[in-house]
């Protein structure tokens, strides 16, 4: 009888190469992706508005999954996932917080970008035991200033999208300048990076629901941020004109023992803009 061991898979810590993977909850197909090496305490990432498992950038995933399980997901109505775009920000926590449930996590890191940091602070206040480290980027809290006019900034920018055949991502996460127009197609053109399997886009009607969740959350009493202990780490660009950047510095202050980076000449997109530098600071917050 051969007593060679079964060899091991290789662990795959390329997002351009992540497995799709689904699993059924609370009536819901969710559809994720998961890669890095398994066990220890896992990295979810919450996407941003319109965003699906295709928007992630792979070179701050990547640096991540090198050492770090980390998974990434569709909100039920997006992408993959079965099931309807609820109309608030709580809601979309309770459904996270089922996702995460499902696959059997009971601690977790949460990296969140504009839309899912919005998400991720509400999953974090409700379920504070869940949640270990936050990376909260391109947000602001609930109640934030001008959050709310997020809608016509970025049917602005479709527009102007539309007219040059660009992708609303260059106008809305970057600046217009010559630095912010180069980053801006370095970034789209990772996002391509992986050829096969790639998600479904999300539909008007999704993005329409989403878009009124973030003006209701804009438009909501504030969250008691004080009660959030966690280890967080806050990032922008200091010209986001979509989640406005005093709203970084905001978040800042009231969550107390945060961390605040704000990367100069930069949108929204600050983080992608400067993955260099961020994947790295980052990685280490993580570790820490």
């Amino acid at each position: 009888m051969d007593n060679a061991e079964t060899p091991k898979k290789p662990i795959v810590t390329s997002y351009a190469k992540a497995p799709a993977s689904t699993v059924a909850a609370g009536g819901v197909t969710y559809a994720y992706r998961e890669l890095g090496p398994k066990g220890g305490i896992p990295v979810v990432f919450f996407v941003h508005l319109a965003g699906t498992l295709d928007n992630w950038d792979p070179r701050i995933i990547d640096p991540i999954a090198k050492n770090r399980h980390v998974i990434t997901f569709d909100q039920p109505g997006v992408g993959a996932s079965t099931g309807q775009v609820p109309d608030s920000i709580e809601v979309m926590a309770d459904d996270a917080h089922t996702f995460i449930k499902a696959l059997g996590f009971d601690k977790i890191d949460l990296f969140a970008f504009s839309l899912g940091g919005m998400i991720a602070q509400d999953l974090a206040i409700k379920h504070p035991d869940l949640v270990r480290k936050l990376v909260l980027t391109g947000t602001g809290p609930r109640g934030g200033k001008d959050i709310d006019k997020v809608v016509g900034t970025t049917y602005r920018d479709i527009i102007r999208a539309t007219l040059t055949r660009s992708d609303p991502k260059e106008f809305l996460f970057f600046n217009r300048n010559t630095t912010g127009k180069t980053a801006a197609k370095f970034f789209i053109k990772r996002l391509q990076e992986r050829t096969v399997d790639r998600d479904k886009p999300i539909t008007t009607r999704a993005f329409q629901t989403q878009l009124k969740a973030i003006q209701k959350f804009g438009r909501s009493a504030p969250s008691d941020l004080s009660t959030l202990e966690h280890p967080t780490l806050i990032a922008n660009g200091d010209n986001d004109r979509m989640v406005p950047s005093v709203l970084s510095e905001d978040l800042h202050r009231r969550i107390k023992g945060s961390e605040l980076i704000i990367y100069p000449d930069s949108g929204h997109g600050g983080i992608f803009q400067y993955h260099a530098t961020f994947a790295p600071a980052a990685v280490e917050f993580l570790t820490r």
